[in-house]
């Protein structure tokens, strides 16, 4: 009976749940998020230039930067390309906002013209690199801006990219302590 339970809980756990309440953020396909993150600038730019926004723009703009945050601002080594990192989920939920944010700025009135003048330039970069076939296990995964999907942080250790870079993180912020600390006491004695 408690193997059961379990077992109906683990399949009502994680990202094959429906998203919660929020705006609702379409799904990218693995090679539509590495042309998307090529755009990520140029698309938080024209967002950033928009001086009347809605709060549908904000939450977009928002949730995206904070999904970006958890996801170690996309530093983190095949977050973008191995679908086995433990941070490839959590970028596609901050690639797909920016693609919402987007295209919702093709909506309004200030950013439409120039909206619409980077989704066909996306949109052409998206053909000649045939974004759209190259799928992955999250390619159909909706978003939604009531959720952050965090990295899966206990998987860091079996991904030996990310692991190392934790690793040189940690090291490196030691060594800094040490170089700051040390010497006061050094001094001291």
């Amino acid at each position: 009976m408690a193997l059961l339970a379990t077992a109906s809980a683990q399949a009502h756990s994680g990202s094959s749940t429906p998203p919660p309440p929020g705006i609702q953020i379409p799904s990218l396909t693995h090679g539509q998020m590495a042309v998307i993150a090529r755009y990520r600038g140029d698309i938080l730019a024209l967002a950033q230039a928009q001086t009347v926004t809605d709060p549908t723009f904000r939450r977009l703009y928002n949730h995206g930067n904070l999904q970006f945050t958890y996801c170690l601002w996309g530093l983190m080594p095949g977050s973008l390309g191995d679908e086995e990192s433990p941070f490839n989920e959590c970028s596609h939920a901050y690639l797909a906002t920016a693609k919402a944010l987007l295209t919702y700025m093709a909506t309004m009135p200030s950013a439409a013209h120039e909206a619409k003048a980077l989704i066909s330039a996306i949109d052409a970069d998206m053909v000649r690199s045939g974004a759209s076939w190259i799928l992955c296990q999250y390619s159909g995964e909706a978003f939604s801006t009531g959720a952050v999907v965090e990295p899966r942080w206990r998987e860091m250790v079996f991904h030996l990219p990310s692991l190392a870079v934790v690793l040189a993180m940690i090291a490196a912020l030691m060594t800094a302590a040490w170089s700051i600390f040390g010497a006061r006491r050094a001094r001291a004695v």
